[in-house]
């Protein structure tokens, strides 16, 4: 671990702007190598062909089995729960935004990679269930045995994927849970369009409205729930430094994942004319718990940034009202209101750019003080000290006094 220095000699504040000075800005694309830039364009390209690949199977499936009317009519209705849910992760990943093209990428995944995987290998389930049992039973076992295991395997893929392989975009729980969701909403979105238009298909617009109703309304979040314990528990593995932890919470997170899915289906399948009284007393509740977990966990991050920024502003990098505006939301946007009304628009921009640099850095820090320190992460923190001095001259025009 590095120790962080200041501004200036002994950190004096007086000296800010000029010993920040020295340090030259540089964006990532800057420090790369051209091999590690090649790496990049081929996984980039590899990830988009396989993406459009499954995106084709999809298509031409859907076409197939229910005709392009129905299926345009299943997408855009199963849009509209996206509306809710896909905001609700974006909101949550306010204080240090993921890169949108991560973002992407898992609710791709969800939505294509996923779901491909998870129906063919229920439907291969069901198959050979059906050859020792009812139908009625193959389909009960389906989807409280096999499914639960299946479809949480192929979400959570997504975010083991990012640990393992871009670890330094990965911070934590947080990305753990907003990975995690955004690829379930993607799964989702696709698993609805299936049953909006079977739904559509055997009992027209009636039936259509009631699958809207219980699938996109009633449970909008079932999918995000279930599939955010995953993330939770390899955000976990990512900030540890115990090897039994790295290890084990990931494997928990899963169980736990694939336990409240086979529970939550389990529920749906045999509920029969109760189902709005277990809907009432079992969904209902979990689904406030979770949404208290969410606020919670943000919250939670708020206080690690104000944590890890105070070493800086003892430095003399941050002012201790920075520190406190940056450890809160609501302080956030109060500041970027006064940056807009001082500067305009690009001291709103300013203001932007200095809160996301200095949410970065904080959770740079906090990795570095877990072990994740090397000779990339040191360069990087100086990077993220000269983007904040940058930001704040534009917005404030002269350094912290």
């Amino acid at each position: 671990m590095t120790s962080v220095h200041g501004p200036g000699e002994g950190g004096a504040p007086q000296q800010f702007a000029t010993e920040a000075s020295a340090f030259q800005p540089q964006t990532r694309a800057s420090r790369r190598t051209e091999r590690s830039m090649l790496r990049t364009w081929v996984l980039t390209g590899v990830a988009a062909v396989g993406f459009l690949v499954a995106a084709l199977v999809i298509s031409a499936y859907l076409q197939i089995a229910f005709g392009a009317q129905t299926a345009i009519l299943a997408v855009l209705v199963a849009v509209l729960p996206l509306m809710i849910v896909i905001p609700t992760f974006l909101w949550l990943d306010r204080f240090e935004a993921e890169p949108k093209r991560y973002l992407a990428a898992a609710f791709l995944w969800g939505a294509l990679v996923a779901a491909i995987v998870a129906a063919t290998i229920n439907t291969s389930a069901m198959a050979v269930l059906a050859a020792s049992t009812s139908p009625s039973g193959a389909e009960l076992m389906t989807a409280v045995v096999v499914a639960p295991f299946v479809e949480e395997a192929a979400k959570g893929a997504f975010v083991l994927i990012m640990w393992w392989f871009i670890r330094r975009e990965f911070d934590g729980v947080i990305d753990g849970m907003v990975y995690a969701g955004i690829a379930a909403a993607g799964f989702a979105f696709t698993e609805n369009i299936q049953y909006l238009a079977t739904a559509y298909a055997e009992g027209g617009s009636e039936l259509l409205t009631a699958t809207f109703i219980g699938r996109c309304i009633m449970s909008p979040f079932a999918h995000p729930m279930f599939t955010v314990l995953t993330g939770i528990g390899i955000g976990m593995a990512a900030m540890s430094r115990s090897g039994w932890v790295r290890f084990v919470a990931p494997i928990g997170g899963y169980l736990l994942a694939v336990l409240a899915h086979a529970l939550w289906n389990l529920a749906a399948t045999s509920a029969g004319d109760g189902m709005f009284a277990v809907y009432l007393l079992v969904e209902v509740p979990v689904f406030v718990a979770w949404i208290v977990l969410v606020l919670w966990t943000r919250r939670r991050e708020g206080v690690l940034i104000g944590t890890y920024l105070r070493p800086y502003a003892d430095a003399g990098w941050f002012a201790p009202a920075e520190v406190a505006m940056l450890a809160s939301m609501p302080r956030r946007r109060e500041a970027r209101a006064w940056a807009r009304a001082n500067a305009g628009r690009a001291g709103l921009s300013a203001m932007r750019g200095f809160q996301d640099a200095a949410s970065e850095l904080a959770l740079l820090r906090r990795k570095m003080m877990i072990g994740h320190s090397d000779e990339r992460a040191i360069q990087d923190e100086r990077t993220l000290l000269s983007s904040v001095v940058s930001h704040r001259r534009r917005f404030v025009g002269r350094p912290v006094a």
